[in-house]
């Protein structure tokens, strides 16, 4: 059994729950200025893009613990999200570097707001930054279709929707 990979299907119900644990730890290190815990955020992205909640404690929390009591799991495709968290990687590592290595504390407290801006997005309003992304770099034939070819096929996508509509 391989501990890296990530899971596809994702219950968007965990990646709201770890999206809402996300802004609160990067909000809180915006406002109390403990800059090191950048590191913190940047391990959690890291783990989560390499392994998905397997060896990051908010993903554990989320998905074992506070999604199941929100109901039943949404299902959405997994590449989308684990390139949401990759991206988040980038972003809260890249901002560990500059405190760590350079002391930006400028540089570092804009790329927390980024990171918070875009938790806050996905896990109030559940639009992930990182999706639309992956999204328009498929259509751009960046990414190929074959990484998630429940994004690339519209109808089925739209099939899929009926039939939850129609069991309600």
């Amino acid at each position: 059994m391989s501990i890296i990979g990530f899971p596809n299907p994702v219950n968007e119900k965990a990646a709201r729950t770890v999206a809402a644990g996300v802004l609160i730890l990067s909000v809180l290190t915006v406002a109390t200025g403990q800059l090191w815990l950048t590191a913190v955020l940047a391990y959690g992205f890291i783990a989560r893009t390499a392994t998905g909640p397997t060896l990051s404690p908010l993903g554990q929390l989320a998905t074992r613990v506070i999604a199941p009591q929100l109901g039943a799991p949404r299902l959405v495709p997994g590449p989308p999200k684990r390139f949401a968290q990759a991206m988040g990687a980038v972003i809260t590592t890249a901002a560990a570097i500059l405190h760590f290595a350079f002391g930006q504390t400028t540089a570092v407290l804009v790329l927390l707001v980024l990171i918070s801006i875009a938790a806050a997005l996905e896990s109030i309003l559940a639009v992930c930054i990182g999706c639309i992304v992956f999204g328009f770099l498929m259509r751009l034939h960046v990414i190929p279709e074959s990484i998630c070819e429940d994004c690339a096929d519209v109808s089925r996508r739209l099939s899929l929707a009926e039939d939850r509509l129609a069991r309600r």
